[in-house]
């Protein structure tokens, strides 16, 4: 047991640090491409390094629920854990850089894409809790309703747009062709550490037994959320903070997507049905957080700088009493397999 640890960990370690190696490097090629083509930094942030760091995610999550058995849980934690993520590395780095001096340099149209990206969650959660077994082909139909509510979502953030993006944007210092061509190789590193950060992560689950979703909610999406945490420390730092809070909001909306993109590699059932209080938690502290991000962002002009400064303490204060609920609720492996429910592990029939 002890060596099958020490190999699960040793595999952990070194996924853990390629995914946060090529994750960094996507938002540098990301920005570079938005510059190189001339979409801004605007789409940049809402779009291109949103998906773009949110590849971890993807990749483990499909990984994931193609484990020999699958591993549902690991897959739907990483998910509201990564969501909650987002929202305590958005109150870290907002006081970090001078808490008001930070959301005042963000654009009231990013109230657009938060609130995407709470009616997602929220939809993910209620979807969770009814237990909603319909499917067409392989696709559960709440993750075609997911997908559907993100794309018009979208299409509604880029309407309500801010007509222009002024600002003055480097030399990246390469070629179109090279930037693409470094965006794919990056991209692909994080494919393959993701596959074994969710192999590594269910070994670990198996010999310790700790459950699944607490490892996803905590551990994992620690891992998968390092790209989100980075570009949005680097763009704090050059002064586009409306580039990484609309980086980790975009990330937000399209981690609740993977549902979508892992549910015809699951064949058990519909993946966002394997739901545990864990899970639920989770996704309701990220609704919350996201709520009181949107209230600091639409009244950054009219509340004082203290009020700015407690009210981001206090996000980042529920994000670590929300994990350890999650870690207290979460339980053991034992306790998943005793406490699951026919009705999660339905296989799909054509007449479903």
């Amino acid at each position: 047991m002890g060596g099958e640890l020490t190999i699960a960990i040793a595999v952990f370690l070194a996924s853990a640090v390629l995914v946060m190696f090529c994750g960094a490097k996507l938002a540098v090629y990301g920005d570079a491409l938005a510059t190189l083509t001339g979409w801004g930094r605007l789409f940049v942030g809402s779009l291109l390094v949103a998906l773009a760091t949110s590849l971890p995610e993807l990749s483990t999550n499909i990984s994931a629920v193609q484990l020999d058995p699958p591993n549902p849980e690991l897959a739907v934690g990483n998910v509201f854990g990564a969501n909650m993520l987002n929202m305590f590395t958005m109150s870290a780095v907002a006081l970090a850089f001078g808490g008001k001096r930070f959301l005042v340099q963000v654009a009231p149209e990013q109230g657009y894409l938060i609130v995407v990206a709470v009616v997602l969650t929220g939809a993910a959660i209620l979807f969770g809790a009814i237990q909603w077994g319909a499917n067409v082909g392989e696709v559960g139909i709440s993750s075609v309703i997911l997908i559907i509510l993100f794309v018009a979502g979208m299409w509604w953030v880029y309407k309500n747009r801010p007509a222009a993006d002024d600002e003055a944007e480097e030399d990246p210092g390469m070629t179109l062709g090279k930037a693409w061509g470094m965006f794919g190789l990056v991209s692909l590193g994080v494919v393959i550490a993701g596959f074994f950060l969710a192999w590594s992560t269910d070994e670990i689950a198996g010999i310790t037994g700790i459950a699944s979703s607490t490892l996803g909610i905590l551990l994992v999406s620690l891992v998968t959320t390092m790209p989100e945490a980075s570009s949005t420390i680097a763009a704090a730092r050059i002064g586009a903070m409306d580039l990484g809070v609309a980086g980790l909001y975009g990330s937000c909306a399209f981690n609740v997507t993977i549902m979508f993109y892992a549910d015809p590699f699951f064949r058990e059932g519909v993946l966002n049905n394997n739901t545990e209080t864990a899970h639920f938690v989770a996704g309701g502290v990220a609704v919350g957080l996201m709520v009181a991000g949107l209230v600091l962002v639409l009244a950054r002009n009219r509340v004082k700088s203290v009020v700015a400064n407690v009210a981001l303490a206090l996000m980042a204060t529920t994000y670590i009493a929300g994990a350890v609920v999650v870690a207290t609720v979460g339980g053991t492996e034992d306790d998943e397999t005793s406490d699951s429910k026919p009705s999660i592990t339905t296989t799909r029939t054509p007449g479903e």
